[in-house]
């Protein structure tokens, strides 16, 4: 299985954090963007380097990602960005880490 997924959407909500923050001064949007990044990269580098439980952690980041960006889906750009990468990613990493249980 590949870790790239997990690394673009490291960049992607580190990207879209910043990106709230320069739009409209959004302290939490840098904060959360930069937190959820930091799981994702932590998930690639555990994923690429063969570590136990980077696909569960890329997992879980994507279930938080998304389950922070649904309400805001409507709001713009990014957030819709953010909402559709975050459900793909969810569903890749959910199938790979069903796949890994079975």
């Amino acid at each position: 299985m590949s870790a790239h997924p997990a690394l673009t959407m490291a960049v992607l909500t580190i990207v879209g954090g910043i990106a709230g923050y320069v739009r409209t001064r959004s302290i939490p949007s840098i904060a959360a963007g930069t937190a959820v990044g930091g799981l994702y990269l932590a998930s690639w580098d555990r994923i690429r380097t063969g570590a136990a439980n980077g696909y569960e952690g890329a997992l879980a980041s994507s279930v938080l990602l998304l389950l922070s960006s649904l309400p805001r889906v409507t709001k713009g750009p990014v957030p819709l960005a953010l909402t559709v990468t975050s459900s793909l990613a969810a569903g890749y990493y959910g199938k790979t880490v069903y796949d890994f249980r079975q």
